[in-house]
């Protein structure tokens, strides 16, 4: 027989002693856990907050598809979410998303049923809670809006719709009654939460043996930054020139437009002929002269596709020089309304150019005044379009309306000047 060292005479010797030491740990009675009502509280706000932040995306792409499926299907969407987390957490594992971050689960009293959930709850338990906290608000929104559309308030006493409305008010006073000495009760006791729960005997517990409320401080810290962050915004703002910004970033949007190649292009194939003239062109100089340049450039900008004129519907109406010429029934893609002459000699919408020339002015960038988009002239001034009215104005193609011996534009028959009214 082989000797045994002297570690293992003494692991041999403290056996009956360790024995008694765990005999002593399993025989003591574990404390109950502390009930932690704030843990309970914020599990039912992280669940809320779960459902908005799951609501948001399908409300925006609902809202880009039809602006009305939003508000028709709203009540429907929430209950079908609200069903899918209900299965996934609560029917499944026996806890939502928000108890089980807190370290919670449901737990009933035992009971002879003898069908259970996957989560291992009696199954008639979780469908009358599921019915109590999903179903019945769905139901009860369903109804108050359909009562309101109906006009229910506002039936005579003897109607039916009437009494209904009592009816339904009297039960959400009763609730809201309850809702009170429950959660004073829960206050005191931190058992049940809801009413629901109260209900069913189903109580949130630690889902671990000994619990401890862990603090983070990763949300502080995020709030912390974004606080900064916004100060140091408020602070940088005010020294920013937002209108000068939004001109440098809508000349390179300009620049880079698909008018503006496409004229570019244009140039380019007839330089060896228009060498000269080319000079002097701006980008939109193909452009009828019945049409507003400046109108031109800011539906070539635009990106609402509800409007008539936005960015895609210039790319399949490329203005050709002298197109409206040849086409009297078809109206101009951007008429212009109340024509004012600028120094260079073309004509733009009066609001058109009073805008460009303010923030030429205010921007203070271009002191020879605003670059023409026809011409590519500096604009320092505009002034109303008026046309002398002479005795041989008779047989012109010109239709002017006189207005006491002058004369605002008005509309052109072969080029189709759109009619406005001077003011």
């Amino acid at each position: 027989m082989p000797h045994s060292s002297p570690w293992e005479e003494a692991w041999n010797a403290a056996q009956p002693q360790l024995s008694a030491i765990r005999d002593a740990f399993d025989a003591t009675i574990s404390p109950n856990p502390r009930v932690i009502r704030v843990g309970k509280l914020d599990s039912e706000l992280l669940d809320q907050e779960l459902v908005q932040a799951l609501q948001e995306p399908i409300h925006k792409a609902l809202s880009l598809i039809n602006a009305s499926l939003k508000v028709r299907f709203e009540p429907e969407l929430t209950l079908l979410l609200q069903l899918i987390l209900y299965k996934l957490s609560i029917w499944n594992n026996g806890a939502s998303y928000g108890a089980k971050l807190q370290g919670l689960k449901y737990s009933v009293p035992p009971s002879p049923e003898k069908i259970f959930a996957p989560s291992g709850l009696p199954r008639r338990i979780l469908l009358l809670h599921g019915t109590l906290t999903v179903i019945l608000p769905y139901i009860h929104t369903k109804l108050r809006s359909h009562a309101l559309s109906s006009a229910w308030p506002d039936a005579p006493s003897s109607d039916r719709r009437r009494k209904a409305w009592n009816v339904l008010t009297s039960l959400e006073s009763s609730y809201t009654l309850l809702t009170l000495p429950s959660f004073l009760v829960f206050l005191w006791n931190g058992r049940y939460r809801t009413i629901a729960d109260r209900l069913l005997n189903m109580s949130l517990v630690p889902s671990r043996q000994l619990m401890k409320r862990e603090v983070s401080y990763e949300f502080m810290n995020r709030q912390m930054v974004w606080h900064a962050f916004t100060e140091f915004l408020l602070f940088l703002l005010p020294l920013i020139n937002a209108r000068n910004l939004r001109r440098r970033i809508s000349r390179i949007i300009n620049y880079i437009s698909p008018l503006t190649l496409l004229s570019s292009l244009s140039l380019k194939q007839n330089a060896s002929t228009f060498q000269d003239a080319s000079q002097k062109r701006g980008k939109y100089w193909s452009l009828p002269q019945d049409q507003c340049a400046i109108c031109a450039e800011n539906a070539s900008l635009n990106l609402n596709l509800s409007e008539s004129s936005n960015a895609f519907t210039t790319l399949t109406t490329t203005p050709i020089e002298g197109s409206s010429m040849d086409s009297d029934s078809e109206p101009s893609a951007f008429p212009i309304y109340n024509p004012y002459l600028t120094s260079c000699g073309d004509i733009y919408c009066y609001h058109c150019i009073a805008e460009r020339l303010i923030q030429a002015a205010d921007s203070g960038e271009d002191e020879l005044g605003w670059t023409c988009l026809r011409c590519n002239a500096y604009v320092k001034s505009a002034e109303r379009y008026i046309v002398e009215i002479g005795s041989d104005a008779t047989g012109s193609d010109y239709e002017f309306t006189s207005i006491s011996g002058s004369a605002s534009i008005g509309s052109y028959s072969e080029s189709g000047w759109s009619d406005s009214s001077a003011t």
